[in-house]
């Protein structure tokens, strides 16, 4: 399986980049009360945060609304999904547990202030290409709606787009039987290569000490813009 980001992100947003971590042999599960607390208590202590800072002032937010107002999109009316988390923590609607790597995948969104995305790798069908959305382009997503995702970044494989930095879609959610997971960082522009590996690597690692199996790591950018899934160095 190949992962390539098209040329034409680039010419938008030169310093566009994103980490892929590849999850073999985990283990989806009901998250424990230490999980399901520290998601909590993180949200609770973000909500305090932002009373006294606007979202546009949150590093995250304002290079995602750049990034798509470089694509042509309106990130008013679609805003990323990291910001519709904060906002969400804002009014104190509090985002509910799901499962162990669901849960992990907020957390990571909220504590980075990133849209993150996880994919059941099983579920995906030859090569996976990162683009802009034409059109007439959209799924059925996680918020129970139709989404267009005309002018926005977009994930698709053989057979369908099926993820996004604003939502991801139904055909490639995680369950309690999925064992392989492809889970996408979308990166801030402005992070350095080195600062995003090593955000890569200590969330790769903090998965699998509560999932278990392997995580291996690696960030696409204008320098690397592919890689051969099969080729992740493994760790153990």
């Amino acid at each position: 399986m190949e992962f390539h980001i098209e040329p034409k992100l680039f010419d938008a947003v030169s310093e566009f980049k994103i980490a892929i971590i590849h999850y073999n042999r985990t283990t989806v599960s009901d998250s424990p009360q230490m999980l399901k607390g520290r998601l909590q208590l993180f949200q609770e202590q973000l909500f305090f945060e932002l009373e006294e800072r606007p979202l546009h002032e949150i590093d995250g937010i304002r290079e995602w609304r750049n990034v798509w107002k470089a694509l042509g999109a309106n990130p008013m009316e679609n805003p990323s999904s990291v910001e519709l988390l904060y906002y969400r923590v804002a009014k104190q609607d509090y985002i509910e547990t799901h499962s162990s790597a669901v849960d992990l995948n907020t957390l990571f969104s909220l504590q980075y202030g990133i849209p993150s995305g996880m994919y059941n790798l099983e579920t995906l069908v030859g090569d996976i290409h990162v683009t802009v959305g034409q059109e007439e382009v959209g799924y059925e997503g996680l918020n129970g709606s139709f989404n267009s995702l005309h002018n926005m970044i977009l994930l698709k494989d053989g057979y369908s787009p099926f993820g996004s930095p604003y939502v991801d879609s139904v055909r490639t959610a995680i369950t309690e039987e999925t064992s392989e997971i492809l889970h996408v960082l979308f990166l801030r522009p402005d992070m350095s290569v080195e600062e995003a590996q090593h955000l890569a690597t200590a969330c790769g690692r903090m998965f699998t000490s509560l999932n278990g199996g392997e995580s291996s790591e690696t960030i696409l950018h204008k320098g690397n813009p592919s890689l051969s899934v099969a080729d992740l160095p493994t760790q153990f």
